[in-house]
């Protein structure tokens, strides 16, 4: 039990590789950048701005699956099973919320909203037999607290269904997270396209029922190619090849870049200045996920946090 203990405990000092959390880092700050590209196509609805979004991704892994010698990941994804297909609509609900918070809220408040996926992920990983521990239960009570302040800020701004979008994208995502957790060992590289197929399906039955067309302006087309073909693509290989050398707990960690950056961009390069209100209740969602992180890390049990959004491309 001591040499256990000794092992434990000198794991835990062991240092991190630096070029791949490097890319842990770095992949949250591309996926950030989405934000940027989904406000400057100003001409498009959430919609629209999917439609040409999720080809962008499509495109780019049937590309990869071909010289891969492995075409069709598009369709593998629904001929799965189940648990894959839920791995889709949770992926689905996760994309479809945020870009639409995107585009009716501030870039901080749809950043800061979606980061409770972690400690979503942590409920739902209860329908998988684990068990809420003490600090779980603290950190979802402080991400909830945060919720409450960074939502409060805005009941005068008639950002609402923005802010509700956001939060509904963490459930999503928790629900694609959750699906991977049932076979750790299982090729999940499908759902990225499979998702996408149905991206593009269900908004453009939603774009042609509003009468509206789906072919945007070019300039908006090519932002929302750029986000899907570039951007998502990109960041996620960044994300996975970290995630084989980098373990659970710090990719948590680093990849709350995404939500550092997001409103950074918005300050930066969109003149979008959050309030007060939603810098505080941003800080508390993120101390909610990084101590508890910080906490499984020094407290040997790193497999009770999940890292998300952890979308396999490869």
């Amino acid at each position: 039990m001591q040499l256990e203990t000794r092992t434990d405990e000198h794991h835990d000092r062991v240092r991190l590789p630096v070029v791949p959390s490097l890319l842990a880092l770095g992949s949250g700050v591309v996926w950030s950048l989405g934000i940027v590209t989904a406000r400057k196509a100003n001409h498009t609805d959430a919609f629209q701005y999917l439609i040409w979004r999720s080809i962008g991704v499509i495109l780019v892994i049937e590309a990869i699956g071909l010289i891969r010698r492995q075409p069709g990941r598009t369709f593998l994804a629904w001929r799965s099973g189940r648990v894959m297909m839920a791995a889709n609509l949770g992926i689905f609900l996760a994309s479809i919320a945020f870009v639409y918070a995107v585009k009716t809220t501030t870039p901080a408040n749809a950043a800061f909203l979606s980061s409770l996926t972690p400690l979503v992920a942590m409920v739902f990983a209860t329908f998988l037999g684990e068990r809420l521990t003490r600090s779980t239960i603290i950190a979802l009570a402080i991400g909830v607290a945060g919720l409450v302040v960074t939502v409060f800020g805005d009941l005068d701004a008639g950002n609402m269904k923005g802010n509700i979008a956001a939060f509904a994208s963490s459930i999503g995502f928790a629900l694609y997270a959750t699906c991977l957790r049932t076979d750790q060992r299982r090729d999940w590289s499908p759902v990225l396209a499979g998702y996408c197929a149905l991206m593009v399906v269900v908004c453009s039955i939603i774009t042609l029922a509003h009468h509206r067309t789906l072919f945007p302006p070019a300039a908006d087309m090519a932002y929302a190619l750029v986000h899907g073909a570039v951007l998502i693509v990109v960041g996620t290989l960044m994300f996975n090849e970290a995630s084989k050398h980098v373990p659970t707990v710090p990719m948590t960690v680093f990849t709350q870049t995404e939500m550092a950056f997001a409103p950074l961009w918005g300050i930066i390069l969109l003149d979008l200045h959050p309030k007060g209100w939603t810098l505080v209740g941003g800080a508390i969602i993120f101390a909610a996920v990084v101590g508890k992180a910080a906490y499984d890390s020094t407290h040997g049990v790193p497999r009770s946090f999940v890292a998300v959004p952890d979308v396999p491309l490869l």
